[in-house]
């Protein structure tokens, strides 16, 4: 899974009927600290209630064929819920393998709306 923005909606006025209802979104994936990471996608809103601006979990690939209503539909990625708080772990709390990171810090996030 990965948190994604919501930065758009596409209009398809044909799809393939696996996809009819299903709203398509455009995300904005994002690390760990909620900065852009790579390009935007489309995803398809399994959830129903994503919109434009909010903050959402994503899945790729076969994943996000499986979370649609008609399984194995065409999508390459699909929004899985809602976001409503982001917060890190502090330091102390962390295995290992998160502490010996160069970038792993103490950052408590709460989802900021644009």
């Amino acid at each position: 899974m990965q948190l994604a923005r919501v930065t758009g909606t596409v209009v398809a006025t044909v799809k393939t009927p696996g996809l009819t209802g299903v709203k398509l979104l455009i995300v904005q994936p994002l690390d760990r600290h909620l900065q852009p990471l790579g390009g935007q996608v489309v995803a398809a809103d399994a959830v129903h209630m994503a919109g434009p601006g909010e903050l959402v979990y994503i899945v790729a690939a076969r994943e996000a064929a499986q979370a649609m209503p008609d399984t194995f539909v065409a999508v390459d990625h699909a929004i899985l819920g809602i976001v409503d708080a982001v917060t890190e772990l502090p330091e102390s709390a962390r295995g290992p393998a998160e502490t010996s990171r160069p970038d792993a810090q103490a950052r408590p996030t709460k989802a900021p709306r644009p």
